[in-house]
């Protein structure tokens, strides 16, 4: 049998995570994403291969008594794991054998939110993120290279009508690749669309593993500009520190509340964004009570909220 469990890992979102591989065997999806990690693929509407709901279980099992103290249990899939055709069955047993301290989470592309079954199923997880790459659909088409018959207007349709109803905490994941879909237009879509909707969280970056194709990423510096569109909303721009370079911004008190009061920043993000004369600033503000922290989907950020 292929390795249905893995890690457990520190996933700079998350926490410690605990992932569960719903199609081990390999990638099946209905996206064939330029920039993807695994090998691409054409795209495909349904699971070939499909994981005995039996041994799925009995794995998990397993894995949580071994592995007590993570923070969250990622379902995931070497594609996209809403194409599992026993998701709700599988949570709905999965559920109260998990310990309270620890959160359920999927991580799919939002491509089936709109079908009921799914939904179904999605409510069963505390966490729920979703990619949106694109909500322009030539950019769409360019980037995300869906199977055939997925039209981007019944997806954005779709995680709109979930996000109406979804009761845990709602992520949104955007990657953008570079001269693919960082156009002006896609972003302000993207913009309004998710201003529009429900969501607690946005993550925005761009290729830091070697992909699927020959696509380029966009640097942090960019997308900190780009990130300041999402105004009002919790955004975090997850990346490896090695490789990031300080943003020197020497922000003085009132400028950083003002910064912070439009865009939140996750508290590990803040010590790539800020030089280390704004990093005491932000540390005092929060001292004194002008800032707070506050947890959305596992991960910290400053805010002028409460």
């Amino acid at each position: 049998m292929h390795k249905i469990i893995f890690g457990p890992v520190v996933s700079r979102r998350f926490g410690i995570s605990l992932g569960v591989d719903l199609s081990p065997s390999g990638k099946q999806c209905n996206f064939d994403c330029l920039y993807c990690e695994l090998i691409g693929k054409k795209a495909q509407d349904q699971m070939q291969e499909i994981l005995k709901l039996e041994d799925l279980v009995q794995s998990v099992q397993l894995a949580l008594l071994e592995h007590p103290k993570i923070d969250v249990l990622t379902i995931t899939a070497n594609g996209e794991p809403t194409l599992y055709p026993f998701l709700y069955e599988f949570m709905s047993i999965l559920k109260p054998m998990i310990p309270k301290n620890i959160s359920t989470l999927i991580l799919s592309n939002g491509s089936r939110f709109g079908v009921p079954s799914v939904q179904k199923a999605l409510a069963l997880f505390d966490i729920v993120k979703f990619s949106l790459d694109a909500a322009d659909e030539d950019s769409f088409k360019r980037v995300d290279r869906p199977y055939r018959s997925i039209n981007l207007k019944d997806l954005l349709a779709g995680i709109k009508d979930f996000s109406s109803k979804y009761q845990g905490e709602l992520v949104a994941e955007i990657l953008l690749v570079n001269n693919i879909n960082d156009g002006a237009k896609n972003i302000e879509a993207l913009v309004e669309f998710l201003k529009d909707i429900r969501v607690d969280r946005i993550d925005l970056g761009s290729v830091d593993r070697p992909p699927a194709y020959n696509v380029e990423a966009i640097g942090f510096d960019r997308l900190a500009q780009i990130a300041k569109q999402f105004e009002g909303m919790f955004v975090s721009l997850p990346h490896r520190k090695s490789s990031i370079p300080l943003i020197h911004q020497n922000y003085s008190r009132e400028d950083l509340v003002e910064f912070i009061s439009r865009r939140p920043v996750s508290v590990n993000e803040s010590e790539s964004l800020f030089d280390s004369q704004t990093l005491v600033v932000l540390k005092e503000l929060y001292t004194d009570g002008i800032l707070k922290i506050k947890k959305v989907a596992n991960l910290e950020f400053y805010t002028t909220k409460s």
